[in-house]
């Protein structure tokens, strides 16, 4: 069975650039998403890249832990249904060169930006991280933070007391 574990940060400042291996623009597109955590995802990179993608929690193991299952489809077939997706997000991503796991960065674009959030995938749900100091709060199994729950309610849609507030915490 095929599982991701991984802890989310959200980023502030600029200091992650040091450590860009590669970067490309994704668009994502979600076909469902549920209240339980179940995601059906189609993703593009924009270099011939595509896949469809199906998350789901992992009973008794938290937020770190998800059941994931990922394949390859024709880069037509994920555009036919990028198009019939009801809800979508662009980000441009970023791998990075930081040790403990495997780490990327989004930078979310259009009615998500200014967001940036960090994630690293972890070979055990238990493994010691060391968080750089740009991460500056853990938002691992916080769901409004999720692609699918920014996909449905993107930030600007965030009411705008709460936006404000969390936008001064991410850029002071």
């Amino acid at each position: 069975m095929a599982y991701e574990i991984e802890r989310r940060f959200l980023v502030r400042g600029e200091a992650w650039r040091a450590h860009v291996c590669w970067q490309r623009r994704l668009q994502q597109g979600y076909l469902s998403a549920s209240a339980e955590g179940f995601t059906t995802r189609v993703r593009c990179d924009g270099d011939g890249g595509a896949w469809l993608t199906l998350k789901c929690a992992v009973s008794g193991q938290g937020p770190v832990v998800r059941h994931e299952f990922e394949y390859a489809i024709p880069e037509a077939d994920a555009q036919a249904l990028l198009e019939l997706a009801p809800a979508a997000l662009c980000k441009r991503r970023f791998g990075l060169d930081l040790p403990g796991g495997d780490w990327v960065l989004d930078v979310f674009e259009g009615v998500n930006a200014p967001l940036v959030i960090a994630e690293v995938e972890l070979p055990a749900p238990d493994q010691a991280v060391v968080v750089p100091p740009w991460c500056v709060r853990e938002i691992t199994g916080e769901g409004r933070f999720s692609n699918a729950a920014l996909a449905l309610l993107p930030l600007a849609a965030w009411p705008a007391p709460e936006r404000n507030l969390q936008l001064e915490a991410w850029l002071a």
